[in-house]
């Protein structure tokens, strides 16, 4: 498996350039969802769609659900300090582990 390059961009900087790879998996059934690039410290509250890499989740839609067994993980909106696509997480649906 190839790994991931970091994004390297403003969003970054302005969380003090510091970032690290996470595995994301479905809190329920324990099965992987996706990699994610988290900017920052502080905990896991959305992820930013251009943020996600590797994803065996359907991306794009309203609902963020796991592929195996259909968990509600999250919901699609727009931040709107950013205005940049995100899916806000369901508070313990997700668990994470540094990839």
């Amino acid at each position: 498996m190839k790994k991931p390059l970091l994004k390297s961009d403003k969003f970054k900087k302005a969380r003090g350039g510091t970032s690290r790879l996470l595995e994301i998996f479905c809190a329920v059934c324990k099965a992987r969802v996706c990699l994610y690039q988290k900017d920052g410290p502080g905990l896991l509250k959305r992820m930013y769609v251009d943020r996600i890499s590797e994803p065996t989740c359907s991306i794009g839609d309203k609902n963020l659900l796991c592929a195996s067994c259909g968990a509600h993980l999250g919901v699609a909106m727009i931040y709107e300090k950013e205005d940049r696509p995100v899916y806000r997480l369901a508070l313990g649906a997700v668990g994470k582990r540094i990839a």
